[in-house]
């Protein structure tokens, strides 16, 4: 397997540090963690982004998601958890791959803000409108 995380997803890269696994995806903690607990879910069959994913996968992904977020909140205790994935060029591992990230308040992580302003607030309707015309929201 070539990709990185059909691997970790897998069990065929070493050294994986496994805290969930069933038939679908393999939770892993992350190797450069955010915070202590920092797991990533992946899907042991090969998808790129988010829409390629089928119902039964999705869901799989999200029940782990929950399992683990209690698994955190018990053994950490953190003031809350980050839940996000990164599509498109900004998937590192070129695998889909959900994040979960026990959250401390002054830790530092942040949501940041654009770099440039592109004054997207101004036409939320506008917004609105154009993604309802879509043929998949109807």
């Amino acid at each position: 397997m070539e990709c990185l995380g059909c691997r970790i997803a897998n069990g065929i890269e070493p050294n994986l540090n496994i805290v969930y696994e069933n038939d679908l995806v393999t939770c892993v903690l992350d190797i450069a963690p955010f915070n202590e607990g920092h797991i990533l879910i992946l899907p042991k069959k090969h998808y790129l982004d988010i829409e390629e994913i089928d119902s039964e996968i999705a869901y799989a992904i999200m029940d782990a998601s929950q399992k683990l977020s209690r698994v955190i909140k018990d053994s950490f205790k953190p003031d809350g958890i980050s839940i996000c994935q990164n599509g498109g060029k900004f998937n590192d591992l070129t695998h889909y791959h959900m994040h979960l990230i026990p959250r401390y308040e002054g830790d530092g992580f942040s949501w940041s803000e654009p770099l440039h302003p592109h004054g997207a607030e101004k036409h939320l309707n506008q917004t609105k409108e154009k993604m309802l015309k879509h043929s998949l929201l109807r």
